[in-house]
């Protein structure tokens, strides 16, 4: 069975720095290609960053490139988003994702003074 689990979420100041992690379960994430998305109150789903299968190639949304990086600890079969410089913008729920299919039940995030 598949599972995703995200943590690490919580509330943070504008400025702020938060990790949150993803751990799975039931298959290797070095083999799928693993996103993280979000969804900010009242909107729809929004693409954060991604990371290739095998090699670990990662991608960003403009609107976080430069500020989150994604990255996995391969033997904990675990991903992670460092986001640093938080904008209350970046306030919604955050969902790590396996490709454009299973997702974890989201860690919320908060930026706001």
């Amino acid at each position: 069975e598949v599972q995703l689990v995200e943590s690490g979420g919580g509330l943070v100041q504008p400025g702020g720095s938060l990790k949150l992690s993803c751990a799975a379960s039931g298959f290797t994430i070095t083999n799928y290609f693993m996103n993280w998305v979000r969804q900010a109150p009242g909107k729809g789903l929004e693409w954060v960053s991604g990371i290739t299968s095998g090699s670990g190639r990662t991608t960003y949304a403009d609107s976080v490139k430069g500020r989150f990086t994604i990255s996995r600890d391969n033997a904990k079969n675990t991903l992670f988003l460092q986001m640093n410089s938080l904008k209350p913008e970046d306030t919604g729920v955050y969902y790590c994702a396996r490709g454009l299919g299973e997702r974890g039940q989201g860690t919320q995030v908060t930026v706001s003074s």
